[in-house]
């Protein structure tokens, strides 16, 4: 599937973020002329009302609401609230009494919104600590207290928090640097290809003693960000020496779209090892862009996949990988209680690299969209998977985007491979473990070669498991145990060895392909060389 075939999914104004994986919404809500759309009663009704509608499982928006309540004691410990009765909420500071209040319905979103910032307001009357923050401290206090009962990928993040998240989903206007912070200036680490940084000429080692002229001795790294970025086209002037020359020299550049860089590719004997740390909005379009640059190669003769540590990100860039690879089949499914949620994902006929002999290379830090992109990739067979157990990320949270500019993310569904098993709390299974990393590569393939591995079965065990069966599940996981393998060469070594064999890589990909596709993709895989 190309990219261009795939377009950003959307629903409701929503955007879905897997990994990290899933959409975003906007807080484009109407409201009354009494509780303007920015109010702090606002803000907290509508992440409420978010949860209530789009949560994976339904919510009792009292009880979640009463625990963001009590959040407000992460800014003062003393700060004391109980629910001595059904439809009655107590504060207490310290051991006095303070007031007690009528709580609303369970199922009153705004009620309960509107009584946390009645409560955190006369609660300022008598806390010092809670007279000294802003709105802002609430709602994050709130929040973290509220997603936290919920699941561990809810959460929620601030204005200037969420400003960084969505540059690097989306990117952000900038020149295209990375830096390290001295006590006069800063010293280029990193100029990215084709950024207005890397038309200008700048270079690894340059230094930048001043931005638009203002000194950058004494800011931090964040001030210095700040004055980095802005507006697409909008100019800047960096005051630059040059490879240790004490002479420096304005140069003005023009900001551009700087989306950071989530796609390397090396090459050796013919094989093209390409590296994805992330799924962000350019990460398919790099993806391909490089294996267009692999296939060109005189000699090419597969692709190495590497996901390792790679902790999700955007799912339909997920999807678009896959997709990369697949000409036909399921390449994942979502599940929630949202009827938006309710979605399918199949490979399109136009794959860029639809024969190409791929070895994924997966650890215990391979997560969300790493994990979709794997499942459909071995489910398909169409990749030996090398390496450990993934993390077992398999839910989708959407991205809601808040009245005060923050963000939400919320658990919203769960992904299931193309054969049909949930993903969370199991991950993916190698066809081949490298959880030894003292092991010989022979005597790992010596299984896959002689016929003997027990994967098959195991993998037939793996993909009959269901979601309730916790612990079922941890079992199988300790088949295989997750692992931060990083760049163990040991992984490496055995992709290159698959692909080199090419009998023993179509006996290895028939391990674990599902019967109605193992044959298949022998077939195919024999009849086309690279």
């Amino acid at each position: 599937m190309t990219t261009k075939a795939l377009s950003r999914w959307i629903v409701a104004g929503t955007l879905f973020i897997a990994g990290a994986c899933a959409p975003i919404s906007q807080a484009a809500v109407g409201s009354p002329d009494n509780n303007p759309a920015n109010s702090p009663d606002r803000v907290l009704a509508f992440g409420f009302e978010m949860i209530q509608d789009r949560y994976l499982t339904d919510v009792n928006i009292g009880n979640v609401a009463f625990e963001g309540l009590k959040g407000l004691s992460a800014i003062d410990p003393a700060l004391i609230f109980e629910r001595p009765a059904p439809g009655r909420v107590l504060f207490r500071y310290r051991d006095d009494h303070v007031a007690e209040y009528p709580a609303p319905a369970d199922s009153d979103p705004d009620g309960w919104a509107s009584l946390i910032m009645a409560i955190a307001r006369d609660a300022a009357a008598v806390s010092p600590e809670l007279r000294k923050v802003d709105d802002e401290k609430i709602y994050e206090a709130v929040f973290d207290a509220t997603l936290a009962k919920l699941d561990i990928f809810s959460r929620y993040a601030g204005a200037a928090e969420a400003r960084e998240h969505r540059a690097f989903r989306n990117g952000f206007g900038g020149v295209g640097v990375r830096y390290q912070v001295e006590p006069q200036d800063i010293v280029l680490t990193e100029v990215m290809p084709e950024t207005p940084a890397a038309e200008a000429r700048l270079a690894v080692g340059d230094h930048v003693s001043a931005i638009d002229r203002t000194s950058l001795a004494g800011l931090s790294q964040n001030e210095i960000s700040k004055r980095l970025r802005g507006p697409i086209d909008s100019a800047v002037a960096l005051t630059v020496s040059h490879g240790g020359n004490p002479q420096s020299a304005t140069v003005t550049l023009h900001r551009g779209l700087i989306v950071p860089p989530t796609v390397t590719m090396t090459t050796k004997d013919g094989i093209a090892t390409i590296a994805i740390t992330g799924f962000n909005q350019n990460t398919a379009a790099s993806a391909t862009e490089y294996l267009r640059q692999a296939e060109a190669m005189p000699n090419f003769k597969g692709v190495i996949l590497d996901l390792r540590g790679n902790p999700g990100g955007l799912l339909d860039q997920g999807v678009a990988v896959a997709g990369l690879f697949m000409t036909h089949g399921r390449i994942v499914s979502t599940r929630g209680r949202h009827p938006a949620s309710l979605q399918v994902y199949d490979a399109a006929p136009d794959a860029v690299a639809a024969n190409v002999p791929l070895v994924v290379l997966v650890d215990g830090r391979s997560a969300s969209a790493a994990e979709i992109v794997t499942a459909a990739l071995q489910d398909s067979g169409r990749a030996v998977v090398v390496g450990t157990n993934s993390y077992g990320k398999g839910t989708v949270q959407t991205v809601i985007r808040m009245p005060n500019d923050g963000e939400m993310t919320l658990t919203w569904s769960r992904f299931y491979s193309p054969s049909g098993y949930a993903l969370h709390g199991l991950g993916v299974l190698p066809t081949i473990c490298t959880a030894d990393v003292h092991a010989q590569p022979a005597a790992l393939l010596a299984p896959v070669r002689d016929g003997h591995s027990p994967v098959s079965a195991s993998i037939a065990t793996w993909r009959a498991s269901t979601i309730d069966e916790t612990a079922e599940r941890a079992q199988l996981r300790a088949s295989c145990p997750a692992a931060k393998q990083g760049d163990v060469a040991l992984d490496g070594e055995l992709a290159r060895q698959l692909i080199l064999d090419h009998g023993l890589y179509v006996h290895a990909l028939s391990l674990t392909a599902p019967v109605s596709t193992a044959s298949s993709a022998s077939t195919a895989l024999s009849t086309s060389q690279h």
